[in-house]
């Protein structure tokens, strides 16, 4: 029993760590695209005040830059959640399994408590038949 208790532990700790993993993931992101919005509002301000092409060229290559890292973020935001899925189905199981085997030992302590119940109605009927026998 300590086993199945231990395997759900262990399930719950990587549950934890695949939610901690994405939640990282998409800190990053969102990171990502503050930056990007930052960018683009300088890009907007450039464009406004005065011709500096120099400056506009690698705001807009800023952006650019941005948006690539932004699609590879949310490719690794999808890996993170396909593992959190992954460890989210693992905990499942480990806690049916867990739930299983106590109810399986309920029963088998339920039926042991029987026997010796019946155990003992029969010691005492044996004991009765003896004292009453002719």
């Amino acid at each position: 029993m300590s086993i199945k208790y231990k395997m759900e532990e262990q399930a719950k700790g990587e549950f934890a760590a695949a939610q901690a993993a994405l939640n990282a993931e998409e800190d990053k992101l969102e990171a990502l695209e503050q930056k990007k919005l930052y960018y683009e509002k300088t890009l907007a301000k450039l464009l406004l005040d005065r011709l500096a092409l120099l400056d506009i060229k690698s705001t807009e290559e800023a952006i650019e830059v941005m948006k690539y890292h932004i699609e590879e973020q949310k490719r690794v935001i999808r890996k993170c959640e396909e593992q959190l899925e992954i460890a989210r189905n693992v905990l499942n199981e480990a806690m049916i399994e867990r739930k299983t085997h106590e109810k399986l030992k309920e029963k088998a302590f339920e039926e042991f408590k029987k026997e010796v119940e019946k155990e003992e109605r029969r010691d005492v009927d044996e004991l009765v038949s003896y004292r009453f026998r002719p």
